[in-house]
């Protein structure tokens, strides 16, 4: 015999999984209006660090729209190259710098 307190039978709760965090959808745009062009063609030569996801972030457009934008600013002038890599593109205002 077992002399010992005896716990009652409690059934538990099923543990509820959670569904973890959700990110919420981006909309971005997949086409160039005039507006975002110009806004584009004005502030992405004022930033010290240009990639495709900086421009897609601040311009809600779409990374290929933004690489298609960075050759525009690259054949104008208004950006130079840092670091060209399959996966990471990187980018920086065109300054008056002497190349070495």
């Amino acid at each position: 015999m077992f002399c010992g307190t005896v716990t009652p039978n409690v059934q538990q709760k099923k543990k509820k999984w959670s569904k973890g965090k959700q990110k919420e959808k981006l909309n971005n745009a997949v086409l160039f209006d005039q507006a975002t062009y110009d806004k584009m063609l004005s502030e992405a030569p004022k930033y010290k660090l240009v990639t495709p996801s900086v421009l897609s972030e601040r311009l809600r457009i779409n990374a290929s729209l933004a690489k298609r934008g960075i050759k525009d600013l690259m054949a104008g002038g208004l950006v130079r190259e840092v670091s060209l890599h399959a996966s990471q593109q990187i980018f920086t205002r065109a300054t008056n710098v002497p190349s070495s």
